[in-house]
């Protein structure tokens, strides 16, 4: 099976080329350092050509309000091109409880990226995912000083990236779904105390400072970030992950 990977030098997009072609499977991995831009449309007919699924793993270069127009303007040109190929499978990742979060213009665009998918001329999969635990460095550094970090106590079920890629795996080599599929880690942490125990591991003596206003995280309320009862949950702990 011949499958494109958009955004396929990434975090997510290295393991999943990586996962694909270890099964036997041709997965190219897609970039604009490839020649590839899905904003411009430039060289998608070339990377689609022959490809029987299309995985898009890009992502907005920024959470604000130009995240709508950067998600609109790459789903449409992704899935013009896609129909044209004759590409029989569109796969999207996409996250856990982004359809909760209103007050996120993020997310907010994620959902409008989920639409035009589900909306769109080549049968698709969405798989829904939790946080990374590589994404904790990130929420470190938003709302710190030389002495403290402000996170707030958001409810939130974080797992590997390495199996994110797994499950996007999965699904791309499997028939479309044609709806979502969603995964999460096997605990759920408080951001406030998922910091403490990342900056614990890394020798790192500021103090978390529970703040529920700090940080793109203090939009999402409850268990909008939690797994919900249809997900499939993951193996690896924080913990584990972090000894290894």
């Amino acid at each position: 099976m011949k499958i494109a990977v958009m955004g396929g030098t990434g975090l997510i997009g290295s393991q999943v080329v990586k996962i694909l072609n270890a099964d036997g499977h041709e997965a190219v991995p897609h970039s604009p350092s490839s020649g590839v831009d899905l904003i411009s449309g430039a060289g998608l007919p070339e990377a689609l050509k022959g490809a029987d699924v299309v995985v898009n793993l890009t992502n907005s270069p920024t959470f604000d309000d130009a995240s709508p127009v950067f998600f609109r303007e790459s789903m449409e040109n992704l899935l013009g091109a896609a129909a044209d190929a004759g590409v029989g499978h569109a796969v999207v990742l996409s996250i856990v409880g982004v359809d909760e979060v209103p007050d996120l213009v993020y997310y907010r665009a994620k959902v409008l990226q989920e639409e035009l998918l589900a909306a769109g001329p080549v049968p698709y999969s969405i798989v829904r995912v939790t946080q990374f635990f590589e994404f904790m460095k990130s929420v470190l550094t938003w709302t710190a000083d030389e002495k403290t970090v402000r996170l707030p106590a958001t409810r939130v079920q974080p797992m590997a990236s390495a199996e994110v890629a797994e499950a996007v795996a999965e699904v791309s080599t499997g028939s479309p779904l044609q709806g979502i599929r969603s995964y999460a880690g096997p605990e759920v942490f408080t951001l406030d105390e998922l910091g403490k125990l990342a900056l614990a591991a890394q020798g790192d003596t500021r103090t978390v400072v529970t703040d529920n206003t700090a940080g793109m995280f203090a939009a999402a309320r409850g268990d909008a970030l939690i797994a919900k009862a249809d997900t499939i949950i993951t193996k690896l702990t924080y913990r584990e992950w972090l000894a290894r």
